[in-house]
């Protein structure tokens, strides 16, 4: 969905100039949720400066104009003027999950270590977790109860996420939870000079930390190797792919459209079931062509009148396939089509989220349905060359086939 909504944001565009094609591609790939307003912006932008309606616009390159963009979304992101928004009414934004709190003391009483990771700072963060904690907005002096950090075995704010993930040299602090003041820590090194059980006599002191890095995180957390972490998270990029390719954590992915997609997958599997029908007809009949050219007698009518009706034959299931096509992919979106398919192909979307996620789920509470002990084992993925010899009506011949030339 995402590859296609940068090809349905380059129509909108009325530029003439190929460059700007060009720089929207290198600047604005449009895969992660986050990415829309920018996208949205951007396009706009292009609109009014196209139509000249603007005189300060017609002295910006697009590439300032993006530029611009971006440093604005990520100013809005930094100074928190996004998150207060939410902070003053959390009931109007913040999606409530009955099988959140459920699923998090179940695995406490397991045994299970829990960690937060989050950008956010304190004040956001304990009002979002209060909210979803309490299902109800609480008065200040409730709130700074934080009820919620039973929930945790760490909790880290403020992480800088994806740098918390590659830089060790990030200092970690100490989080008042009572007023949201920090002071400094010795990160590992306290640790290590606590001694014997220097973890838990570390986290005696308080759970709650702001930045820091992942050094900090596994040795509180007494983790040895990055596999004994599963991250839970939604960008692709900063949680998911930094997580796993760097730190080798176990990764899950949480992609809200997952549950509209696959709903959709179903009540049209049927057409999806035709089109692979006609696509393998079409095989068959390029194969039936084949053996007629290697015979080399086109002087022969017969064959000739074969080949052309295997043509014309090709062509009218070709026209179907088209129609199908079109109806299977529109039935997911008008423009953009499916999420995970790239006309008969998967889609960009698709291979990032099969190579960087160990999991993916439309949300975090379905791996809350599994028991504790449930393993989530990787299906078999086969090349071509073994779908090929997977069909049922394929065979492997050992002879050389030059001998039949």
């Amino acid at each position: 969905m995402f590859t296609k909504m940068t090809d349905l944001l380059l129509r909108k565009i009325e530029c003439d100039s190929r460059y700007s094609y060009l720089m929207f591609f290198q600047c604005c790939i449009v895969d992660t949720l986050f990415q829309f307003v920018d996208a949205h912006l951007f396009a706009s932008l292009i609109n009014l400066k196209d139509k000249g309606e603007y005189e300060f616009l017609d002295f910006k390159t697009y590439e300032e104009i993006y530029k611009q963009i971006r440093e604005c979304v990520d100013l809005c992101h930094r100074d928190g003027v996004i998150k207060d928004v939410v902070h003053s009414d959390p009931e109007k934004y913040i999606v409530q999950d009955k099988g959140l709190i459920p699923m998090l003391r179940r695995y406490k009483e397991a045994g299970v270590k829990v960690f937060l990771l989050t950008n956010s700072y304190w004040e956001y963060t304990s009002t979002a977790m209060n909210y979803l904690y309490h299902g109800k907005c609480l008065s200040d002096e409730d709130q700074k109860k934080n009820e919620w950090l039973e929930l945790f075995d760490l909790v880290i704010v403020g992480s800088c996420k994806p740098a918390y993930m590659l830089d060790p040299y990030l200092n970690l602090f100490r989080v008042n939870p009572q007023n949201g003041s920090l002071r400094n820590t010795d990160g590992v090194y306290e640790i290590d000079a606590l001694g014997p059980n220097g973890a838990a006599k570390f986290l005696d002191k308080g759970k709650t930390f702001q930045g820091g890095n992942w050094l900090h995180l596994q040795a509180m957390l007494e983790i040895e190797a990055g596999e004994e972490i599963l991250y839970v998270g939604d960008h692709l990029y900063s949680d998911v792919l930094r997580s796993k390719r760097t730190l080798g954590w176990r990764s899950a992915f949480i992609m809200p459209e997952l549950e509209e997609e696959m709903r959709t997958f179903a009540e049209k599997l049927p057409i999806l079931r035709k089109i692979t029908g006609l696509r393998k007809l079409r095989e068959e009949i390029d194969n039936f062509g084949e053996d007629v050219r290697r015979a080399n007698d086109f002087s022969d009518a017969d064959s000739l009148t074969t080949l052309q009706k295997l043509t014309t034959e090709d062509a009218m299931i070709k026209a179907k396939l088209s129609d199908l096509a079109d109806q299977w992919h529109s039935s997911f979106h008008p423009v953009w089509g499916a999420m995970f398919n790239a006309g008969y192909q998967d889609s960009r979307f698709a291979f990032y989220v099969q190579n960087y996620a160990c999991v993916y789920t439309s949300k975090a509470t379905n791996l809350g349905l599994a028991s504790n002990a449930k393993s989530f084992r990787t299906s078999l993925e086969m090349l071509p060359h073994d779908k090929l010899l997977d069909d049922a009506t394929s065979e492997f011949d050992e002879s050389d086939p030059w001998d039949h030339v």
